[in-house]
């Protein structure tokens, strides 16, 4: 994961799982990919063990105690020391990134489970994994030439551009044919025409929120709706949106349905779908948020749910 001082306890998921983790009786350490390395075929990592403070709702929130989190001596470990290793790293998927999962690759091979599934973490794009449901999803199209995109734009009018590597809504441009200068903009999304990014008709009905479901092995536990803050399109709780309690529509839950066998083939166990009006937006792998907004809004223990799911298996 990302360094864990870093991590907003009230609001980050990966906390939340630690410490359903941690009263399921299960002890939890924490190490960066900077720590993880490899003797040989053996993968090798810098644990620290932690230990963490219950941290409750409240009418406003989550009630953070001070301190925390509680550190313990870092110990050199074989990876296979552990039944589960979570890769929780934050994008961009960089060279480090990668490097990492090749590394988790080791373990796996030595019968760790790590989660999400390596192999798949490198082939799901969290915007191009999408793709092999595209027929869920508004018309998309995926180029680096300018004349494609803008050709696209203009059949669809408003448009959302969106970067491959992007996360929580950073970088994605809404725009449409009659732009001036919409050329440059293209030319710069894509680096001059080196660089593919999507492009997405545009919902008008996102103004009403986009929906952040959770599936667990395939099953989705909860969700919220995240609305966006006034003059703003992009929905995510990043950028201001807000989120706000939520059922599965029937339509959705036919999504959840058609996803979970690929998802639970590729090993991908915790997942974050985002859905706008009916429509598959993307499929979140590396690291999907959204759990204590579920929780604390739907009153759904959903970070126990996982663990005692994936503690079953």
């Amino acid at each position: 994961m990302d360094p864990i001082e870093r991590l907003r306890p009230a609001k980050d998921s990966s906390v939340a799982l630690m410490q359903a983790a941690q009263r399921a009786g299960c002890p939890v350490s924490v190490c960066t990919p900077a720590d993880l390395s490899a003797a040989g075929d053996v993968a090798l990592v810098r644990a620290r063990p932690v230990s963490l403070a219950e941290i409750r709702p409240t009418a406003a929130g989550w009630q953070v105690p001070d301190p925390w989190l509680e550190f313990k001596e870092a110990a050199v470990l074989p990876l296979d020391h552990f039944a589960h290793v979570w890769m929780r790293k934050d994008p961009p998927v960089d060279e480090a990134y990668l490097y990492a999962t090749h590394l988790l690759e080791l373990g796996e091979r030595r019968g760790v489970r790590v989660l999400n599934r390596p192999a798949s973490l490198r082939a799901w794009n969290e915007k191009l994994g999408s793709l092999r449901f595209s027929h869920l999803m508004a018309p998309s199209l995926v180029a680096s030439n300018v004349e494609q995109l803008a050709a696209f734009t203009a059949r669809h009018g408003a448009v959302v551009l969106k970067p491959l590597g992007g996360r929580a809504g950073q970088g994605v441009v809404r725009t449409d044919a009659s732009t001036p200068g919409l050329a440059a903009l293209l030319e710069l999304v894509t680096q001059q025409q080196q660089l593919p990014v999507m492009v997405q008709a545009f919902l008008p009905a996102v103004s009403e929120g986009d929906k952040r479901i959770l599936l667990v092995d395939g099953e989705p536990l909860g969700a919220i709706n995240r609305r966006p803050a006034a003059g703003e399109f992009r929905s995510n709780l990043a950028v201001g949106g807000a989120p706000e309690r939520t059922e599965l529509s029937d339509r959705e839950r036919q999504i959840c349905t058609e996803l979970a066998p690929a998802l639970q083939e590729a090993g991908l166990f915790f997942v974050g779908i985002d859905v706008i009006d009916g429509r598959l937006s993307e499929i979140n792998v590396t690291s999907p948020t959204g759990v204590r907004e579920i929780e604390w809004l739907g009153g759904i223990p959903l970070a126990d749910l996982t663990m005692e799911r994936l503690l079953k298996d």
